[in-house]
């Protein structure tokens, strides 16, 4: 599951999720660990197609994996 979400997860106390990704329709629930099936949302139901996955172009740094990762090993 992605880092975001889970962190969100756990901050907020949301215990569900749906997926923002184009021709997803899946929501995941923290709390049990499982994929669910959820009611329809109100759109906008993903991001454009035409945006770069993990963000817009030229806002995420190149090294961003290796980032995220030395993150993770000094906590």
């Amino acid at each position: 599951m992605n880092r975001h979400a889970t962190a969100h997860a756990r901050a907020t106390g949301h215990r569900v999720m749906q997926s923002f990704e184009p021709g997803e329709d899946w929501f995941w629930d923290f709390e049990a660990g499982v994929q669910i099936t959820g009611p329809e949302l109100a759109p906008p139901t993903s991001h454009p197609e035409s945006q770069s996955v993990p963000g817009p172009a030229g806002r995420v740094p190149d090294d961003w994996q290796q980032i995220l990762a030395a993150r993770d090993a000094d906590a």
